[in-house]
């Protein structure tokens, strides 16, 4: 079954987009990357060589056919967010930024006020927008109604493998949402990923969790499944939850 989503004019069919930071080797993240089945995958733009000089540069391991989202992964405020930004577009091509403004160093949480100012400015300069941000609904609100393509609400911090502590907060976002809502941070295994697809959200970013696996190739799979499953559970819908018991095959008249 084809489930299609799209990102502003970019058609994807993978709801599971992956990082490229933490993995032991280039070589391993190629191969964990191919696992994925992922169609979008992230790389910080701090760690990228724009002028292609040296050897074994990561985009030289980015599997062909995928789409590249530059980061501004280490960006303090909205002026150096803009600046890497605008590097990114012109080293790689690509007007798709996903905006990280992290200021914090311990929590590693988005600057909800820089990172609104960014993406106003970005989304400005033509940039099709992703913001990394708290779980907020009135800032996603907020980051949506600025012109992002999608909101990114943190499932838990940055790497901490802690799971979907915000699934509440989740919940109202993608209710009230009129732009893709991708769960992105904190999700450590698999069955994360299938619980935010299952409450609405259109797709998960997960980066540290496949990257520090003892298997990542296997990881990226087993994400990959769980991304889907959750979704077909989300697309099926829920039944009723009781507070007691009921028979799932009659108790009574069936020896009559």
């Amino acid at each position: 079954m084809q489930d299609q989503w799209s990102v502003a004019d970019l058609a994807l069919t993978s709801r599971l987009l992956v990082g490229t930071g933490k993995f032991r080797s280039h070589a391993l993240m190629r191969d964990a990357l191919v696992a994925s089945g992922a169609e979008v995958v992230t790389v910080a733009l701090r760690r990228v060589d724009l002028d292609r000089a040296g050897e074994g540069d990561v985009l030289d391991f980015v599997p062909p056919g995928m789409h590249l989202l530059p980061n501004t992964s280490g960006a303090v405020d909205a002026d150096e967010a803009v600046r890497l930004a605008r590097l990114g577009r012109a080293g790689t091509g690509t007007s798709l930024v996903k905006l990280e403004v992290t200021p914090d160093p311990r929590t590693l949480a988005p600057d909800p006020i820089e990172t609104l100012r960014a993406a106003e400015r970005l989304v400005a300069e033509g940039f099709t927008v992703l913001p990394y941000c708290s779980a907020d609904p009135v800032l996603c609100r907020h980051l949506e109604e600025a012109g992002c393509a999608t909101v990114m609400p943190l499932g838990a911090w940055i790497g901490s493998n802690r799971g979907l502590r915000t699934r509440d907060a989740i919940e109202v976002i993608v209710a009230q949402a009129h732009v893709p809502v991708v769960v992105d941070a904190g999700l450590g295994v698999p069955s994360d990923a299938a619980e935010a697809m299952e409450v609405g959200a259109d797709a998960v970013l997960v980066n540290t969790a496949i990257a520090v696996a003892g298997d990542p190739v296997r990881m990226a799979e087993a994400f990959a499944l769980a991304t889907r499953a959750g979704r077909l559970g989300h697309l099926a819908g829920r039944g009723a939850v009781l507070e007691t018991a009921e028979a799932s095959s009659p108790l009574t008249g069936f020896l009559s």
